[in-house]
């Protein structure tokens, strides 16, 4: 297997080689894709080169036109009002829709988001899932049309949302796994949980090939190869839509291809940025997946957040949700797809131009189905008038409807039967397969390092466990678990899942392990082995995103250096069993490492980790990412300028191999960005202080005469004193601010701070930077209210900005940019510990999102003058 996965990657640099010397779009068209091809065992084969294409191929979908499915369909959208159309293209939140709206605005779809369950429960029971499936689908088929609605959930591992339920690991452990029959399996078992509590759709395969490791959603990759993004989606389609000829299995469920396209490929791995590759790139790289899953059968596609925009090559869609290009031009044209499209979680509100509400572009580029989760009653309202205007074409209305009813048809949704009355249903057995996540898990694991043959552990062996992640289900499972970003958890909220520190129990014997999570008080020495469970924490989408952080793992999880070196050279070998979402930074880690595993995001079966561990079953797992040897050694890809990884993809040793990396170099970069510069120099890179959540090394606080010292605000982005505290907020995407509400009744203050001091950023006065922030005024201030910097309090200056909040509020979103050097009246630029503080004590209420300083912005046209503040 090893030989092969090296293989596959050597096609992949020809590939990549290929695609820097393509020509542009051929003359001819590209023959048509098919599916992959096939292995004895019947799975679809990782094959070692693909083919590149000079434009985008049309797909050979294994489903088919159905002429009987396409008459009633027409029939149907015929006799439909502007209303009922434009209804059946709006998906609201449970949390935002009752049944009885449903009905009265002819609602087509409804979703949940993470974190979101029947009345507010995470610990919801299949009876409440499936009563609110058939309250909304009875209240739908009451309807003049009688066409069903349908339920759409983010099942991106297993049905994560639901109580009880098996979480499989994340797609990088399973593409570490190269495997795409077990694929197809687990996505066979995750449609089987959608079926038991009610949902027709799911929200996955993600097929991104991701380039920059930095980027918050690395772990929803399968790999770096597109090679393996093709053969898994195929599968990946196959198993949640149990597929035949023509439509979809009773047993299956809508699978949706996503997020079209280049979600993988962002500058800096910045969630929801730019994608500046080159329409070669994205046909042979980020396209790969698709023509895999769409080739499937796929009858969903997800437009991605990001946008498409090379000036130098002259690309600017900008949005992909607003691109007529991206949506109509190649999916639904060259690519030749006939399901339907959805848009992302408010997706459409960050085209130019566009709000929430409403974004008549965006359905002119080609979107079906438009997820906007609270403003819907909005969203309808304001559709149909862009229609009866002439704004939106009704030739474009029918076509999305048409999309619509084919893919409910061919789902089996007008069958007749309720939620609760379908294949599966309510069979709670259903939800829990832990020997096939078991096995995922074994599959997935990859040995980085083995000094002395330390792996696998003796079968009476006796073990010292150490670290915050060997008895904690948050952390093995990640993010989207239960909640959005998988944080919040308890082990008690996965009853049936068994965390790393239970699976060596059950292996070596309970009187056999001793656990110390923080290894305090015990002496190594008297174990024949120390396991010691560390990485990262659960996160999410751009709340993950390290952006132009470094990768190192010692800075954004200190207080795993710290275990280890008690632990460490104390007599006994340590064996580290890394559970992460991305490759890391890890030098200082495997020095003080016997044996290092890369055990990714395991799910609910922490046993499958114990199984490889004491020698149960060998490893068998390849890196699918490649692994970097420096903290600012990302993107890092095969075929790229000087690749040298510390671990290529591909790699990972196997029984009686040990592997040779020696004492590794454990520099660390002290600036917090890889590329940003200090000091006396000039900076050339933004300053991130607050984007979705706290960017390391600043912490976001509130303070007041109840606490001056401050209160730091937690992940959930809830703080209180008396008279001012923060929630989280929506600005630009979900839960991307704080909002911040004094009651009047005293001073107060937010706050971003280093709480380990100040740091040289005269590069950012030398710059010409700006503070910049977003920000929604929802009352104006009714005292003096001032921003300011600080330099370690007393050593501050401030701007006046009641003014400028007054002048904001009702407006909606506003993005604020204040030149750095209106501090300079004050602030010692060479020992900043505080870069934003809002104060004030009168009464005021503020979102604030995006905080960061922007080299050159005080240049903008829209940037403030220092004047303005007063």
């Amino acid at each position: 297997m090893r030989k092969r996965r090296f293989a596959v990657l050597s096609g992949l640099s020809l590939l990549l080689s290929a695609v820097v010397a393509s020509p542009g779009p051929a003359t001819a068209a590209e023959p048509p894709v098919a599916g992959p091809p096939v292995l004895e065992n019947g799975c679809a084969k990782i094959e070692d080169t693909l083919p590149t294409y000079s434009d985008w191929p049309k797909v050979e979908s294994k489903i088919e036109k159905d002429p009987a499915i396409e008459r009633k369909v027409a029939r149907l959208v015929a006799d439909m009002t502007l209303a009922e159309k434009v209804g059946q293209m709006t998906q609201p939140e449970i949390n935002a829709i009752t049944p009885a709206e449903v009905k009265q605005y002819f609602i087509g779809s409804v979703l949940n988001g993470g974190g979101s369950w029947p009345g507010g429960n995470k610990h919801a029971t299949v009876d409440s899932w499936l009563g609110l499936a058939d309250a909304y689908y009875d209240a739908s088929v009451t309807t003049r049309t009688k066409i069903p609605v349908i339920w759409g959930i983010d099942a991106v591992h297993g049905n994560n949302n639901v109580y009880g339920a098996t979480i499989f690991p994340h797609n990088i452990g399973l593409g570490a796994a190269a495997d795409p029959c077990l694929i197809r399996k687990i996505s066979e078992a995750t449609a089987e949980q959608l079926r038991v509590t009610g949902q027709d759709w799911a929200f996955a395969p993600t097929l991104a090939v991701v380039r920059d490791d930095r980027w918050g959603r690395t772990y929803e990759g399968y790999a770096e190869d597109p090679n393996l993004a093709r053969a898994y989606g195929y599968e990946a389609v196959q198993g949640l839509q149990d597929s035949s000829w023509r439509r979809m299995g009773n047993r299956g469920v809508i699978a949706t291809a996503k997020h079209f396209i280049g979600d993988g490929g962002t500058r800096n791995g910045v969630d929801q940025g730019v994608n500046p590759s080159s329409e070669a790139e994205m046909i042979n790289i980020h396209g790969q997946g698709y023509y895999g899953a769409l080739a499937a059968g796929a009858q969903s596609v997800m437009v991605s957040f990001n946008s498409w925009t090379n000036e130098d090559l002259g690309i600017n869609e900008g949005k992909l949700h607003g691109s007529k290009k991206a949506i109509t031009d190649i999916l639904k044209g060259k690519m030749g797809f006939d399901g339907l499209v959805v848009s992302d979680w408010n997706g459409i509100g960050q085209v130019a131009g566009c709000t929430n509400a409403s974004c008549a572009q965006a359905i002119n580029a080609g979107m079906d189905i438009v997820m906007v989760p609270n403003e819907w009653k909005a969203f309808i309202a304001n559709t149909i008038a862009q229609v009866e205007s002439g704004e939106i074409a009704m030739s474009r209305i029918d076509d999305a409807v048409t999309r619509i009813l084919r893919v409910k048809y061919r789902a089996g949704i007008f069958d007749g039967r309720r939620p609760s009355d379908r294949v599966l249903a309510g069979d709670e057995s259903r939800l829990q397969d832990a020997k096939l996540a078991r096995e995922a898990v074994r599959k997935s694991q990859v040995l980085l390092k083995n000094n002395g043959n330390v792996l696998p552990l003796a079968k009476n062996a006796k073990v010292l466990v150490v670290g915050k992640s060997a008895d904690n289900l948050q952390n093995q499972t990640g993010g989207w678990s239960l909640t959005w970003q998988g944080t919040g958890n308890t082990n008690a909220d996965f009853p049936n899942g068994t965390t790393i520190l239970a699976g060596l129990r059950q292996a070596l014997g309970a009187a056999n392990v001793t656990f110390s999570e923080t290894a305090d008080g015990v002496d190594p020495s008297q174990f024949d082995a120390v396991v010691a469970v560390l990485g990262e924490t659960p996160y999410a989408e751009g709340v993950g995103d390290l952006a132009r952080r470094t990768l190192e793992a010692a800075k954004l999880y200190p207080g795993d250096l710290a275990v280890l070196d008690k632990v460490a050279g104390k007599g006994a070998p340590v064996v580290t069993v890394y559970v992460t979402g991305r490759p890391l930074y890890v030098n200082k880690e495997l020095n003080r490492s016997d044996a290092f595993v890369a055990a990714w995001l395991p799910g609910t079966e922490g046993g499958g980790v114990a199984d490889v561990l004491v020698g149960r079953h060998d490893f068998t797992g390849k890196l699918s990412y490649s692994w970097p040897k420096s903290a600012c050694q990302s993107p890092l890809n095969p075929g790229d300028p000087g690749y040298d990884p510390l671990f290529p993809a591909g790699y990972g040793l196997a029984k009686g191999q040990t592997g040779s990396v020696g004492t590794l170099d454990e520099t660390s970069h002290e600036f917090p960005s890889c590329t940003s510069t200090g000091g006396g120099g000039t900076a050339t890179e933004d300053l991130e202080v607050f984007v979705r959540t706290d960017v390391p090394p600043y912490k976001s606080f509130i303070g007041s005469p109840e606490n001056w010292g401050g209160t730091e605000i937690g992940p959930d982005g809830a703080a209180a004193h008396a008279n001012i505290n923060t929630t989280p907020a929506d600005v630009n995407v979900q839960g991307d601010a704080l909002k911040t509400t004094w009651a009047g009744t005293g001073p107060g203050q937010i706050y971003y701070q280093n709480p380990a001091g100040g740091t040289d950023l005269r590069g950012y006065l030398n710059a010409n930077a700006a503070l910049v922030f977003d920000t929604i005024v929802h009352s104006a201030p009714a005292a003096r209210t001032v921003i300011s910097a600080h330099c370690v309090y007393p050593c501050f200056a401030e701007v006046v900005a009641t003014n400028l909040f007054t002048g904001l509020a009702g407006d909606g979103k506003s993005t604020v940019k204040i030149p750095v050097s209106c501090f300079a009246n004050g602030l010692d630029f060479e020992n900043v510990n505080t870069p934003f503080l809002v104060y004030t004590e009168g009464a005021f209420s503020a979102s604030f999102a995006n905080v960061r300083w922007v080299p050159q912005a005080a240049d903008d046209p829209d940037a403030l003058a220092c004047s303005d503040l007063t």
